[in-house]
């Protein structure tokens, strides 16, 4: 076997095994409110996310119910790093870019500050249990402490 060829397979090897380790968070997801820490008023809502993944996308779509009010929202994250344009519900448009740490996916949330030409960062964090059943969204803005949003899979 040729060298070129030998580390040209290997690589291709090592691609595959990294893109098989990365979790797959489709699925319909249900808010639970009793595990997740530092959600303020959000302790009112009802919310289910379904989720669909692909190899360089992740789009959620929200159902959520406060105070009898439904909403619907979509979040699309390019999981190739390119930065795609979001609606945040409290910051309006945001800039997002995501990437893969392991085995978690982090999205940074840029938006327009309420002090003119100022920006608001925002670093969010998607993981997996081991045994695929709770999903983590930890949502962090400077030194305030983590939301911790937990999600069970319903299906």
């Amino acid at each position: 076997m040729k060298p070129r060829f030998f580390v040209a397979v290997i690589l291709l090897v090592a691609i595959a095994a990294l893109a098989a380790n990365k979790p797959d968070f489709s699925g319909s997801w249900e808010f639970n409110v009793e595990k997740s820490r530092n959600i303020g008023m959000m302790s009112q809502m009802k919310m289910v996310q379904t989720i669909q993944q692909s190899n360089t996308s992740l789009d959620v779509s929200s159902h959520s119910i406060f105070q009898g009010s439904e909403q619907e929202m979509k979040t699309h994250y390019d999981l190739t790093g390119k930065p795609a344009i979001n609606e945040s519900p409290m910051a309006g448009p945001s800039e997002t870019v995501t990437n893969w740490d392991g085995n978690k996916l982090v999205t940074t949330w840029t938006s327009q500050g309420a002090v003119a030409d100022s920006k608001v960062v925002r670093t969010e964090t998607r993981s997996l249990s081991v045994d695929g059943k709770i999903m983590t969204v930890e949502s962090v803005r400077g030194s305030n402490p983590p939301v911790v949003l937990i999600f069970e899979k319903k299906r």
